[in-house]
């Protein structure tokens, strides 16, 4: 990172800010002349078509695995391919589900409802009511976008529930949740009151059904400067919670009484999970509960009865303690266990735990009797209330998806997977663990996936990518992109596990936070340097992609350490700091980042802002930006705006920007396929030729 004495003006003076006019004919102009060009040039390279073409063809394939979710006597999924590439949700029975040819009853046809609407809808998900399993609430959302519409169906007729006896919600941030057959609870930043300077819901409402929304009774409202409320409702056993997002690690759990919510006594920085009459508590912070002398680390998970967290007088107990090594990645609850995974130098381990009559609790590891391996595996619920069955999904870098189904009991018994074919050749291909040593001597971890007989010249391909933010860890996964499109020409590809993330736990995420974030861009500069100085490639053939927190990533990298890189790929990223909190949800990550209206924090916080940290005296590799207009997450201004930024130094910039796709930046296979290898082809035609 280059020093510097003082950071730039915090005034607002921006010449580009016009660029943040999402829809402006100007803007749409200046953004329609760059992706033009950027497609004409991009699809003339010669591996494009072919390129595109088996993207799609594997991103369509109808030979994927159905990933379904359990609501009475019906597994419910939803499903996209050539013929439906907006969608179907459908359903079908576990018996024709075991089958190798599964019958589906087709609930929404969504590219039939865009056609017949003239809209470009994408699917948001679906919620059936309980116990009757007759209506689903439908959430959709326009051209991908983060706020959406939400309708009523009637799952006898297959019809949607007019109002008013329907309930709909206008397209917003917000959902509408089921509390009974009669009512349910609504919140959207469309709300009478306003919504928070994050721009989601600030109120909680119940409504009733047959009644005009305005006459929606208030349950909560919290204030705007707070990030947003939430509601989670069970229908099973009619229990309510709220969740006060104070800001984005800081929240409230309230149960929802006959006299209002009741706050569970609990730390706000800990994420909260109520489950019948259990609560499990995930710490990000040491916790010294009440008076007593037993204090909690960070990372550890607790659990308590409910009635006794709710009158303070919890006896934890700690079902996951974490050491240096360790950090708890997941949790899910069946009838009567808690099963848990968790990273182990970031690799998968699956525990169950159970209580005892005596209040304790007992664990067994199922990491060997679910072959994880190097692999990572997901772990759900079939029936959170009613079973104690599992899902399990398994995904390594060369090994495709698997899915089962697991049944816990006195042994656990694993019914035999149903597995994915692979997308590409894995022929002499191999999967390796190393660690880079960054600037203050932390060692770093990343995955190496190429070549077994790799040459050590230098003259590889490599592409490196990271996140680095949101304790978010990036683990082994079966990515037939980056199989088609790199690997399969005898590339390497390489993934990062950076501080900010999540692979070592809260430690790891924090160690990356706010003043210290330059950690997570020192690790990732190490990784590259690593891989040079190991003989696996050369700064001209060393590449690297990140989005959205990832593109402030390698926007960094471009702005900071441009000698180390070839090629950067920067997708929906952040890019101007001075800025993100105005725009969109960017008020939501001040926890993240920073506060650029403070002084003291832009003292720091500016020194990671690639927009402002860009210094024409020094060279910048080949870029290639992207982003959606549809993004009401991530402004697309800040991709714009940087593009700009470099054209007007005559730097080597290619822009792109679809215009629906929302912070994904894709909404159908065509367009992911159209995504994905205009990206790849820069990076072929800037690192390999």
């Amino acid at each position: 990172m280059t020093d510097a004495s003082a950071p730039p003006e915090t005034t607002d003076s921006d010449p580009r800010r016009w660029l943040e006019e999402v829809e402006s004919p100007t803007s749409m102009d200046w953004v329609a002349a760059r992706s033009t060009a950027a497609e004409d040039r991009l699809r003339s390279y010669p591996k494009y078509a072919s390129l595109h073409a088996g993207l799609q063809e594997a991103l369509e394939a109808p030979d994927r695995i159905p990933l379904v979710g359990q609501a009475g006597d019906h597994l419910y999924g939803f499903w996209t391919d050539a013929d439906h590439p907006r969608g179907v949700w459908r359903r079908t029975t576990w018996e024709s589900y075991r089958t190798t040819e599964p019958e589906w009853e087709v609930l929404v046809d969504v590219d039939a409802l865009a056609r017949e609407e003239d809209v470009p809808w994408t699917w948001q998900g679906a919620s059936v009511l309980r116990p009757s399993h007759d209506r689903a609430l439908v959430h959709l959302s326009r051209g991908g976008s983060d706020a959406g519409t939400t309708r009523e169906l009637d799952l006898t007729t297959l019809e949607w529930v007019p109002a008013p006896e329907g309930f709909t919600k206008g397209e917003a941030k917000g959902r509408l949740a089921w509390r009974d057959r009669d009512h349910a609870y609504l919140t959207t930043a469309a709300d009478p009151t306003g919504a928070t300077r994050s721009g989601y819901p600030r109120t909680v409402r119940l409504w009733r059904r047959g009644t005009p929304v305005e006459q929606a009774e208030v349950v909560h409202t919290v204030g705007e400067d707070d990030l947003g409320l939430f509601v989670e409702h069970d229908q099973e056993l009619g229990r309510t919670l709220l969740r006060r997002a104070v800001a984005f690690y800081a929240s409230e759990t309230m149960v929802l009484t006959d006299d209002g919510p009741l706050t569970l006594p609990v730390p706000t920085s800990a994420d909260v999970s109520v489950h019948q009459d259990h609560v499990a508590l995930r710490l990000r912070e040491d916790w010294t509960p009440g008076s007593g002398s037993s204090t909690w680390t960070q990372g550890s998970l607790l659990v308590a009865p409910l009635a006794d967290v709710q009158a303070g007088k919890a006896d934890w107990s700690a079902v996951f303690v974490p050491d240096e090594r360790s950090a708890l990645v997941d949790l899910t609850w069946t009838a009567s266990h808690l099963v848990t995974t968790a990273l182990v130098d970031v690799r998968h381990t699956v525990q169950v735990h159970s209580p005892a009559p005596d209040g304790t609790w007992t664990a067994e590891d199922l990491t060997g009797a679910l072959d994880v391996g190097l692999r990572t595996v997901s772990v759900s619920a079939v029936e959170a209330h009613r079973s104690e069955d599992l899902w399990v999904v398994t995904t390594g870098f060369l090994e495709p998806m698997e899915l089962s189904v697991a049944h816990l009991g006195e042994k656990v018994v694993l019914e035999p997977p149903r597995a994915a074919p692979a997308r590409f050749d894995a022929t002499g291909l191999e999967v390796s663990q190393h660690w880079a040593t960054s600037a203050d001597g932390t060692r770093v971890p990343y995955w190496q996936v190429g070549p077994a007989d790799l040459p050590a010249d230098g003259t590889t391909p490599t592409v490196l990518h990271g996140y680095g933010g949101f304790e978010h860890a990036l683990t082994p996964a079966y990515d037939p992109v980056v199989g088609r499109a790199w690997l399969a020409s005898g590339h390497v590809h390489v993934v990062a596990g950076i501080r900010g993330g999540g692979e070592f736990g809260p430690r790891w995420h924090r160690a990356a936070l706010g003043p210290e974030r330059h950690r997570a861009y020192e690790d990732f500069v190490a990784v590259a340097r690593d891989l040079v100085s190991r003989g696996v490639t050369s700064v001209e053939r060393l590449g690297c992609t990140g989005r959205s927190n990832g593109g402030l990533l390698v926007g960094n990298m471009l702005t900071g350490y441009p000698e180390d890189f070839g090629a950067v790929v920067c997708q929906v990223p952040l890019l101007d700091m001075r800025r993100y909190h105005l725009l969109l949800a960017g008020a939501s990550w001040t926890a993240e980042y920073g506060d650029p209206d403070d002084p003291a924090q832009w003292e720091w916080l500016w020194t990671y802002s690639p927009y402002q940290r860009f210094d024409p005296s020094r060279p910048t590799p080949a870029v290639y930006l992207a982003t959606s207009t549809r993004d009401d997450r991530v402004h697309p201004g800040h991709a714009r705006k940087m593009a700009a930024l470099l054209e007007e130094h005559g730097r080597d910039v290619t822009y792109w920007e679809n215009t629906e796709g929302g912070h994904g930046g894709a909404s159908t296979a065509a367009q992911w396929a159209t995504w994905h290898a205009l990206a790849w082809a820069f990076l072929h035609e800037r690192l390999a030729g």
